[in-house]
């Protein structure tokens, strides 16, 4: 089914299911993203980018959480 629905070799389909069966806890799932461009300091951006390596997350999700916090600490204010 994943090598006609994905256009994967059996081969790759196979590992695939191997990882998803090693997962010990639910998998969230998400809204799909899109991609956007912003411009931040070259201070902010290094920042950013060191605590998502020191998190285990990616640069995506840090900036995904933090504007979520801001508009829903801007949203109480109104």
């Amino acid at each position: 089914m994943l090598t006609n629905a994905f256009a994967l070799s059996r081969r790759q389909a196979a590992r695939y299911v191997q990882e998803a069966q090693a997962i010990e806890r639910p998998v969230a799932i998400v809204p799909a993203s899109v991609a956007i461009t912003i411009k931040v300091p070259e201070e902010i951006a290094a920042t950013l980018r060191s605590h998502a390596l020191a998190t285990g997350t990616t640069i995506g999700d840090v900036v995904t959480r933090a504007v979520s916090g801001l508009i829903e600490r801007e949203r109480g204010r109104a």
